[in-house]
């Protein structure tokens, strides 16, 4: 999933410092999902919750809004915003970091002959399935 025009997007997240009796502190942070729109429903039911850049003062104002000030920014996103592409198989392998992974791949059509590995090292990669 990309944004068809090419910009970049911004998550909705919430992070926090807890503090120990101790004194030792520990930072954690997690990603906002919502509900996915009718375009991402065929692939997945969450999808992230997306920020508008107008929207950013607003969001990121933790010290004057309540969580129901934002809550309306928390919806599904735009339908035609994100367009789903076919990538290789370099996704999803931790080692694999550069622009290239995001490379728009043709699809080979599933012959009679084609079957998936059973061996996830042969592919060197991971299934959730």
């Amino acid at each position: 999933m990309r944004p068809r025009d090419g910009s970049l997007m911004t998550f909705g997240g919430l992070m926090e410092t807890w503090a120990s009796p101790n004194g030792s502190e520990i930072d954690s942070g997690c990603l906002l999902t919502t509900s996915a729109n009718k375009a991402l429903s065929a692939i997945h039911h969450r999808m992230p919750v997306i920020i508008k850049p107008q929207d950013f003062e607003r969001w990121l104002d933790c010290r004057t809004q309540e969580p129901r000030d934002v809550e309306d920014l928390m919806l599904p996103f735009d339908e035609d915003f994100f367009e789903a592409i076919p990538v290789g198989n370099a996704v999803n392998k931790v080692s694999n970091s550069g622009p290239e992974i995001q490379t728009q791949v043709e699809i080979e059509p599933a012959g009679e002959g084609s079957k998936k590995s059973a061996d996830p090292v042969a592919t060197d990669q991971m299934d959730l399935f």
